[in-house]
């Protein structure tokens, strides 16, 4: 057998939006080499070719396997490596070695080799990453609606007269429709026109904002229904809370290996906070 063929290899990626940068190590911690490809097909299949010319490749860790080293993540899945998510090197790591994308990489492989990766990160093929992307886009139509409101809200601060006291005492949806039927101006011309005006466009952009919310919602109870149904049968767990608990796991829940897994990804497992006298 050849040494090339003994070597096992860990390689650690600094992942970047059109770019990533790789360090690769062996078992030991020895440095092999570095490398950067392109974020794309071909750059993937570069960097994996890289790697295996240098050994038997036991693991990849990567930064951000859930944004922009995604792509990479799945290619490397499924060409059978595995993969695991790594943090971002902590301050005193950068204040020894500074900050660079070859440095972040070999802290990447370092943390593969401490043993200190995240574990293995959500493969994003399935019909909760559809969740996901459904649940952040319906995420994003509420805060744009909850923010037209404010700009409602507070141009009637200093709007003028009549329209300040015509509307200051509704309720925000009371608020909305009343705008929502105010007269076109196709050329304002005074601050009550203007405001009219404006007060219009965000009632109509709430209106718009909330039924695309709606439609959202109902897209992602039909797939929390179809992917696991039995979670709406738990009391108090409606279809935004299957959501959120289906996301946390991802498409391969069985990356957690134990309730407590589970429990420390959503934020919920008691975590040891104390330190010197407690008396």
């Amino acid at each position: 057998m050849t040494d090339r063929h003994r070597t096992r290899v860990v390689v650690g990626v600094d992942t970047h939006k059109d770019f990533h940068v790789a360090h690769a190590k062996d078992h030991l911690g020895k440095q092999l080499g570095e490398l950067k490809v392109p974020a794309d097909p071909d750059g993937y299949r570069r960097l994996l070719e890289w790697a295996r010319s240098l050994g038997r490749v036991e693991a990849f860790g990567i930064e951000g396997p859930g944004s922009y080293g995604a792509g990479l993540a799945r290619y490397l899945t499924a060409s059978g490596v595995k993969v695991l998510e790594v943090g971002r090197p902590n301050r005193q790591h950068r204040a020894r070695h500074g900050k660079s994308d070859p440095a972040d990489a070999d802290a990447a492989a370092g943390a593969v080799l401490a043993g200190n990766a995240l574990g293995v990160p959500k493969s994003g093929d399935g019909p909760v990453e559809a969740i996901r992307i459904l649940h952040l886009t319906r995420a994003s139509a509420v805060k744009a609606k909850r923010s037209a409101i404010i700009t409602m809200k507070g141009l009637l601060v200093t709007a003028p007269p009549e329209l300040r006291e015509r509307f200051k005492s509704l309720s925000a949806w009371k608020l909305i429709r009343a705008c929502a039927e105010l007269p076109v101006v196709s050329h304002p011309s005074t601050p009550a026109q203007s405001a009219g005006c404006a007060l219009r466009a965000l009632a109509h952009r709430a209106l718009a904002l909330e039924a695309e919310a709606k439609a959202l919602e109902v897209q992602i109870s039909t797939l929390v229904r179809t992917t696991c149904s039995r979670l709406l049968d738990i009391t108090g767990v409606g279809p935004e809370i299957a959501a959120m608990m289906l996301i946390a796991m991802g498409d391969n829940p069985n990356r957690l290996g134990s309730e407590a897994a589970f429990a420390r990804i959503c934020g919920v497992s008691p975590v040891d906070a104390s330190s010197g006298r407690l008396i």
